[in-house]
């Protein structure tokens, strides 16, 4: 299906997984994607197993496929090369109303997302308070104000010939600040969290026929050299978001691997994992 965004002034591409039995109202899991935004319909939908996955499951699953390096939030200006951006409008005011009256859901909302928008999801998540019960964040780095944060995300957006200064202003301005779930944490107090990411130590996923390695030494040597210390960044990121959360008294499920890379595998195994906890907060 399409929603149009009035914000943005487009149709947003969406992929809808009904629940296995819709004779009653089921909530909804909003599932972002990373930095290419599944543009190319990819993403979870061709690297994972999130259709099969969810087969048996009521609840309706909401993947957009749009967000290039947006970073899944409002831009302080348009940019040349991405457009106009405005995610948070469209994720928390104007797609969950069209969801629940077209698929007539419970009301009851998760979120996650992997890498970009892992980061992402916590934002969404403090910007609209009560709107998630649950959120799940895979491979995400909270930090965006400080410099090893801004430059993860001025790496993300530039990536995708994006200018950052476009979506939060010079690095002196508080809309870095204000985009900053390890500073404004405690306005998570209350929502289920699952937090994961491994540590960039190959594992099970980093063999030659492994899913989007597909037989290619080449692919296998980038997941495991750039993937892996990718991750292992996130590790600290993580290791450190989840220190904050237990020092504001605020539970989370922090599953930290022993293992795994920056790649859609382990992003499948997180998913998996952290799915139960998920859907007891939302009463799937």
């Amino acid at each position: 299906m399409t929603v149009y965004s009035a914000a943005m002034n487009r149709h947003i591409p969406l992929r809808v997984l009904r629940p296995a039995d819709d004779s009653v109202p089921r909530p909804t899991f909003y599932l972002l994607a990373g930095v290419d935004g599944g543009e190319d319909g990819g993403g979870w939908l061709s690297r994972t197993d999130v259709v099969s996955f969810f087969a048996d499951k009521n609840v309706n699953v909401v993947l957009p496929l749009a967000g290039e390096a947006s970073e899944y939030t409002d831009w302080q200006r348009d940019d040349p090369v991405l457009g106009r951006n405005k995610w948070a409008t469209f994720l928390t005011a104007e797609l969950p109303s069209v969801i629940d009256a077209t698929f007539h859901t419970s009301g009851r909302n998760a979120i996650a997302g992997l890498s970009m928008s892992a980061t992402a999801v916590l934002n969404l998540a403090i910007g609209a308070p009560g709107m998630y019960q649950a959120v799940g964040s895979y491979s995400g780095c909270a930090r965006t104000s400080d410099l090893a944060g801004r430059g993860l995300v001025w790496q993300q957006v530039t990536g995708s010939h994006g200018n950052p200064i476009n979506m939060w202003g010079q690095w002196d301005d508080p809309d870095w600040v204000a985009h900053d779930p390890f500073l404004r944490a405690a306005e998570l107090r209350g929502t289920t969290l699952y937090i994961s990411a491994g540590t960039g130590v190959p594992g099970p996923h980093e063999v030659l026929n492994s899913r989007g390695v597909d037989g290619s030494p080449a692919l296998l040597v980038d997941r495991i050299s750039v993937g892996g210390v990718f991750e292992a960044h996130v590790n600290d990121c993580t290791r450190e978001f989840a220190s904050r959360l237990s020092s504001l008294g605020i539970p989370a499920t922090v599953d930290l691997q022993p293992v795994g890379t920056h790649s859609w595998p382990y992003w499948q195994d997180a998913l998996h994992r952290s799915w139960p906890v998920l859907a007891r907060a939302i009463c799937a």
